[in-house]
């Protein structure tokens, strides 16, 4: 089974990391033992960077330059869906997903997105190795194996954190290596919560050291992991444990939020801040940019901020990114923007379901976030009674910042290389020929180029198009690539501990932690006198607007849910704003599905990843008990 792989010393794995540069003085000849490895100090620097490989891309890299996580939810459709069936997307919609044959699971890595059972557990295999030797291994100076070994811990953590993120509570725990001609009969499934401990020791290991930074500041250790990385985990996975989900009918709030709030008093005392000013007003504040009605500098940020790759310095712009992918994001204008921009797809389209969540500027939701829909489809919102600034003839006026920051919209503008002219059916462009232009993103039914399509994959499914991470004027003329994928993020772990404090009670500290995120959104402080319920619905709302499309409410939803249930109520039906263009050039707007039939993957088994049929049943031979997840 895929947790006692051999790491192979044929197969050392080079990064360039920075401290572990030299090539090996021998080639791999499967001669090469673990004695000689840990006898070397550069062939333990290079066992180290074996550690690293498969940390995921994220963001667009999954199969086939998809957003994963964040098209498989209630946030997003992905157009490959009904162009290129047979892959992800398509796939989930359709609930073809087996143990043996499952989309996420089986599919090709792209990027270290997929294939997590296999991947992730020879990278614990390897740390749990390097942990293993490092304190007698041949190293040239005791920091480096002080900051090593920390690292190794915090690697080892991060894989288990993402794989307890997806498949549950199936794992064992692997404190040494495991002896491959040993008896794996005692091999034990741990609990969820067991689990998150482990997690967080190994976190609480590299936090100890002192050897091991809180930032990297130079580009020649770009990509190590850092002690702030270690607080976001143990920020995370706690509040995993505690969720409805994972529990196991235990009350492990009041524990989560102490965890997060030591975490998040840490990374603030060491330098971590939101970020709070634009710093290239000469592109995200320009006229051409079309950041917000009036150019709201709230809306600059935030878009700024997500098309922007943390620079590694001691005083950098970007002080909220506490650890970002080693990677860009490839060419978003053309593979996760607006299709017609470059004639090939649009990929990423948020749902009427997202842009439902933001709120006025007033600070009013939409929709009474107790109960949303009146029906099981989403094509009768529930208005909330108190929202007067809102107007469903007018629906995108007077919307909380980061709605402009994050979605093109019907009457968005976006200047940039156009590969088309324009044709009569689009009154509000005709006529116009190919090039660099300002064009009025138009989504209603009957646009040839941008307007709402079932299947074409150019198109919007939705009405939107996704605008968070693409620069405003990207294109085959300006190709700036889509910025490296923010793993973990300050505001991130200020919501994480807004809701611990709110389910434990302490709401003050709670609404203190909301505020300050959407003060820096430019939105006003929540009400006074929330009760309980009424302050975790407004977190939770608060998370799907703050976090839009950073693969976080994939995995919120699910979590929220209790073992027993379902997603039928977020990921059943994905809605569509159908925009009638009257002659006169105004808008009647009314909603549909994407689609005719429901998606598939809302079940109850959908709610964890299957271990791959094969290791399932290796576990079962080898252990005598059923380590697989519910369903599947």
């Amino acid at each position: 089974m895929n947790i006692k792989y051999i790491f192979s010393s044929l197969v050392i794995l080079l990064l360039s990391l920075g401290s572990c540069k030299k090539a090996l003085d021998m080639a791999p000849d499967g001669k090469l033992s673990m004695e000689d490895i840990f006898s070397d100090n550069d062939k333990v620097g290079a066992f180290l960077n074996s550690c690293y490989t498969n940390m995921a891309v994220k963001g667009t890299r999954y199969f086939f330059w998809s957003r994963g996580p964040v098209v498989w939810s209630d946030e997003a459709w992905d157009t490959d869906a009904e162009a290129e069936s047979w892959i992800m997307a398509g796939r989930m919609y359709n609930g073809d997903a087996s143990a043996a044959n499952h989309p996420i699971t089986n599919i090709s890595a792209d990027g270290g997105n997929g294939d997590y059972w296999a991947r992730y557990w020879s990278s614990i295999r390897n740390c749990t190795v390097f942990i293993s030797y490092i304190d007698k291994a041949t190293v040239k100076n005791d920091i480096d194996r002080k900051r090593w070994k920390a690292e190794a811990h915090l690697l080892r953590a991060y894989y288990y954190s993402e794989l307890l993120k997806w498949f549950g509570a199936s794992l064992p725990i692997e404190r040494e290596p495991y002896n491959f001609s040993g008896d794996f009969s005692t091999t034990k499934k741990e609990s969820y919560y067991d689990v998150a401990k482990f997690i967080m020791e190994d976190c609480d290991v590299a936090l100890a050291t002192t050897e091991l930074p809180w930032r990297i500041t130079t580009n020649g250790e770009a990509g190590r992991v850092n002690k702030a990385m270690a607080e976001a985990i143990k920020s995370k996975i706690i509040l995993f444990a505690a969720s409805p989900l994972n529990n196991a009918g235990s009350n492990y709030w009041e524990e989560a939020y102490l965890a997060n709030k030591v975490s998040l008093q840490n990374l603030k005392t060491n330098g971590y801040e939101l970020y709070n000013q634009v710093n290239f007003p000469q592109t995200f504040l320009s006229d051409v940019a079309f950041l917000g009605p009036n150019k709201n500098i709230k809306t600059a940020l935030y878009n700024e901020y997500f098309n922007q790759t943390m620079s590694y310095s001691s005083n950098p712009v970007d002080k909220e990114t506490i650890f970002q992918s080693r990677e860009n994001q490839g060419n978003v204008w053309d593979i996760d923007g607006i299709g017609a921009q470059d004639g090939y797809k649009s990929g990423t389209c948020p749902s009427q379901e997202l842009v439902d969540a933001y709120e006025t500027m007033d600070g009013n939701s939409i929709l009474d976030l107790t109960t949303p829909y009146l029906d099981d489809k989403h094509l009768q919102p529930n208005y909330n009674t108190v929202n007067t600034l809102y107007n469903p003839d007018f629906p995108y006026e007077n919307r909380d910042p980061r709605f402009y920051a994050s979605i093109y919209y019907n009457g968005s503008k976006r200047k940039c290389l156009w590969s088309f002219s324009e044709s009569p059916e689009s009154p509000e462009n005709y006529p116009a020929p190919i090039g660099n232009r300002t064009r009025i993103v138009s989504t209603y039914v009957g646009e040839p180029q941008t307007g709402l399509h079932a299947t074409t994959r150019k198109a919007t499914r939705t009405g939107y198009f996704q605008r968070k991470f693409l620069h405003p004027n990207s294109g085959n003329d300006n190709p700036v690539a889509g910025a490296n994928w923010k793993l973990f993020r300050l505001g991130e772990v200020i919501l994480n501990f807004a809701e611990a404090a709110a389910e434990a009670g302490h709401l003050p500290e709670a609404v203190a932690a909301v505020d300050e995120i959407r003060t820096r959104a430019g939105m006003p402080i929540l009400p006074i006198g929330l009760s309980k319920s009424a302050l975790i619905l407004r977190i939770r709302n608060e998370r799907k607007v703050e976090l839009a499309m950073e693969e976080n409410r994939f995995f919120d939803v699910r979590r929220w849910s209790m073992p027993t249930e379902d997603l039928s109520k977020t990921d059943k039906w994905i809605t569509a704003m159908e925009i009638t263009r009257k002659t006169d050039g105004s808008f009647i707007y009314g909603r549909r599905t994407v689609r005719v039939n429901e998606r598939q993957n809302f079940t109850n088994k959908f709610l964890w990843l299957p271990i791959p049929l094969n290791e399932a049943n290796r576990l079962r031979s080898s252990t005598g008990i059923d380590w697989q997840a519910t369903g599947w």
